[in-house]
């Protein structure tokens, strides 16, 4: 789904990145409510386990394959906000490193990846979360709701932009029915991986979900045949919160693992955007990336010949640089939320 140089013409791809700009703006002030002392290192994780499982193209159709987008998981484990810019640092990384998505299109990729994917997938799962029964079963369900409609947004998005700025002339009736049936498919795909990440991580510990606070059940008593809520309990003394380093410590070693290993084995066939392409013409003005120079472009490590060796490197070293960057910005914008703070507790009263 990462949209090359090319596809989309310089003056709606300028307009795509203003919007992108505004977007990570507004998510960096928002993501100070969201980030504390506990999850800020856990978004930066989210970012690369999301850069991770991007590797591990699927196949979805004869000769078709797809990979996760990832804006409904982040947003569901680490809030709307932070989920854009757990998106937004992928493909940053996926860009200057990796040569995957191009450098002009990087505001379409943030907008049509991360802005919309994380728009419509909450929409959908805070939709679903009121209307299911209160449980963690129920957030696990609204988060496949949730990231299988998301996909197939964010290929409508695609097709808006490329109506406005396309820069091939292929009819806009293609475009769309080719983008949103395959990405239909791809984002079951997206569900599954979604729905699976959000209950391993609920089962063990459904306080760092963002999208499970506050809905656990009430108790409930059986008086007289009828069940009524319990009374409430009286308030417990304040424990130590828990730590967070065996879920971090989990979760490095699963995107290493995936990243480093397992990625050998997906799929080679193109991706949903890549196919569509390819099949009507929309790559014919494509673009030689910026960065097709990189030692890590289209993730191997130059000069390594073992193409096993090679691609496991640069899934290890991608990991490791998304959950450097990931983590300091992260703890920069919850910093800056503590001085935020601090500065408004000191603040005197006008006389």
């Amino acid at each position: 789904m990462h949209v090359p140089d090319g596809f989309i013409d310089a003056p709606v791809s300028i307009a795509a990145g203003v919007a992108a700009a505004g977007a990570v703006a507004v998510s960096l002030r928002g993501a100070r409510r969201e980030l504390d002392e506990r999850t800020a290192p856990l978004a930066g994780l989210v970012a690369a386990f999301i850069f991770a499982v991007q590797m591990l193209n699927f196949p979805v159709a004869a000769g078709t394959s797809g990979h996760l987008l990832g804006g409904a998981l982040a947003a569901i484990l680490v809030g709307p906000y932070t989920g854009v810019l757990c998106v937004s640092v992928v493909l940053l990384m996926q860009g200057l490193l990796f040569a995957d998505g191009g450098l002009t299109a990087l505001g379409v990729n943030v907008v049509t990846m991360g802005a919309v994917t994380v728009v419509v997938a909450y929409a959908v799962f805070r939709g679903a979360v009121k209307l299911l029964p209160a449980g963690r079963g129920s957030v696990t369900v609204a988060a496949f709701a949730g990231a299988m409609l998301s996909v197939p947004a964010s290929a409508a998005f695609f097709t808006l932009l490329f109506g406005l700025g396309g820069t091939t002339d292929v009819p806009l009736v293609k475009v769309f029915g080719a983008m949103v049936g395959v990405h239909v498919l791809i984002g079951i795909g997206e569900a599954v991986i979604t729905a699976a990440t959000v209950g391993a991580v609920i089962a063990v510990r459904p306080d760092l979900v963002h999208g499970a606070r506050g809905l656990s059940t009430p108790l409930k008593l059986r008086v007289g045949g009828e069940l009524v809520d319990a009374p409430a309990a009286p308030a417990a003394a304040p424990v130590a919160a828990r730590s967070t380093k065996p879920v971090w410590i989990t979760g490095l070693v699963a995107a290493l693992a995936l990243a480093g290993i397992v990625s050998f084995y997906a799929s080679a066939s193109p991706d949903g955007l890549e196919k569509v392409a390819a099949d009507h013409g929309i790559d014919q003005k494509v673009t030689e990336h910026a960065a097709a120079g990189s030692p890590l472009a289209d993730y191997g490590v130059k000069d390594v010949s073992d193409a096993r060796l090679s691609g496991g490197l640069a899934g290890v070293i991608g990991v490791g640089a998304t959950v450097v960057v990931g983590t300091g910005v992260f703890w920069t914008v919850r910093r800056r939320r503590s001085a935020d703070l601090t500065a408004a507790s000191t603040a005197v009263p006008a006389a």
